[in-house]
């Protein structure tokens, strides 16, 4: 007996030592008045069991006959059907020996005779939310969304932002194109505010992570990968002693993924309002307005009230750490190259072991040039390049005209029209040498 039918037969004696009114005792078991009633005389009559359906442990009329059952176990276990699965199995029964069962009849009786082994369900494993960070600081998203910010009205933008995953506390800025030096921008200002976080968690772009080039017969797989060189952005964050962490899709890094849906909803549509057309506008909006409805209605409070975010040393010289960083090689006379344009290095600081040296030029972010040797900066100047003089004009020789044949006038006096026949000519012929005989 079930808990239901136990549950029941205790409603049904209640009623019938009216403990309860019949009407209560219909509502609690679901049923009709009349019904009660059929139930309260089958218990006066059969007693408890009258709660058990009459067809409990009973074999199903429409049960397959154990004889049948039987042949088809004989069959399927000849060597012909070995490894058939119950579809298979059931087709060949129906086919050529005119068995007809379901599949799952089949498969019970293949599984009771050991012919089939059952398949353990495969369970997706559900999607599990990531827990933030427990500390402010721990770990900066960081991404770049590309749409139609200004819907039209102006130039395209980027909006590069980064999000904090223990506060959702966001800072983004607006540029015209997704760069190293845009990136290095946002970079720079995040770190002056707050400090150096210990992690920044962005997708695999080539603006972060250096991709190995292979050839198509070579795939990955079948090679170790080798440790390539890191881009600007990746060698700052080293000197910086930041970790970086590369994400395998869009969804790991989904918090800045959904703050972008949010931007490119409300924020395109508080732009649309205030009128943006240009980037000037669009950045003023973004920091007025956005930014700080966004950090004080979206943030969250950390688990643990520590930062973790580590401030800036003074010996730390963030504009010699973000900006792009060339090696060059010093020449004889101590000179270097970049972009085509060689700049000399002053006599004061020339020192032993500087020719043939390697020297550290830093492009800054400001659009100056610093070179250094070491721990020490070298002064150098742009050196004035005579411009080249166009190369003279090849004058190939002049071919000789040739001079035009002169005609033959082997046949100047002939004339066929006035010209003897040549019967008459045969006969002339014959005269003259006639006449010579």
């Amino acid at each position: 007996m079930t808990q239901d039918e136990r549950d029941r037969l205790v409603t049904l004696k209640k009623a019938k030592k009216k403990l309860i009114t019949r009407k209560e005792a219909a509502k609690e078991l679901e049923v009709d008045p009349r019904h009660l009633r059929r139930m309260l005389v089958r218990l006066q009559e059969q007693g408890d069991k009258s709660v058990v359906h009459g067809l409990k442990g009973k074999a199903s009329n429409r049960r397959m006959k154990p004889a049948t059952q039987q042949k088809a176990v004989m069959i399927l276990s000849q060597e012909v059907y070995q490894g058939f699965g119950p579809t298979l199995a059931m087709e060949s029964l129906r086919g050529k020996h005119h068995i007809t069962a379901s599949k799952e009849t089949v498969r019970q009786w293949m599984m009771g005779a050991q012919l089939w082994r059952a398949k353990q369900a495969k369970t997706e494993p559900p999607h599990l939310w990531r827990p933030r960070r427990s500390r402010w600081g721990e770990l900066v998203q960081w991404d770049t969304s590309e749409h139609d910010w200004l819907e039209g009205r102006g130039e395209k933008l980027y909006l590069i932002a980064m999000i904090e995953d223990a506060t959702s506390q966001l800072m983004a800025r607006f540029a015209r194109h997704d760069s190293t030096v845009e990136n290095l921008l946002l970079l720079r200002a995040y770190l002056e505010k707050h400090g150096r976080p210990e992690a920044f968690y962005t997708d695999k772009a080539g603006l972060f992570q250096t991709a190995e080039k292979r050839k198509r017969d070579a795939p990955g797989v079948d090679q170790d990968p080798r440790e390539m060189p890191p881009t600007q952005i990746g060698r700052a964050l080293r000197e910086l002693g930041i970790v970086w962490i590369g994400a395998h899709s869009p969804q790991a890094k989904g918090r800045i993924e959904r703050s972008f849906d949010t931007a490119q909803d409300r924020l395109v549509k508080g732009m649309r309002e205030a009128e943006v057309n240009t980037l000037e506008q669009a950045n003023q909006y973004l920091e007025q307005t956005y930014l700080p409805w966004w950090n004080q209605t979206l943030t969250v409070k950390p688990a643990r009230e520590e930062n973790a975010h580590r401030a800036l040393e003074p010996k730390l010289d963030l504009a010699a750490v973000l900006c792009l960083v060339v090696t060059r090689q010093v020449a004889n006379d101590y000179t270097l190259q970049l972009d085509r344009v060689r700049y000399q290095i002053d006599p004061a600081h020339i020192h032993t072991g500087l020719r043939k040296a390697t020297v550290r030029m830093e492009q800054r972010l400001d659009g100056s040039l610093a070179v250094r040797y070491q721990d020490q900066y070298l002064k150098v100047t742009r050196c004035e390049q005579t411009p080249l003089l166009p190369p003279a004009p090849i004058q190939l020789p002049r071919a000789r005209r040739r001079r035009p044949q002169k005609k033959s006038e082997w046949n100047k006096n002939f004339n066929l029209k006035k010209a003897p026949s040549l019967w008459q000519a045969a006969r002339a012929s014959g005269t003259k040498e006639g006449a010579e005989d």
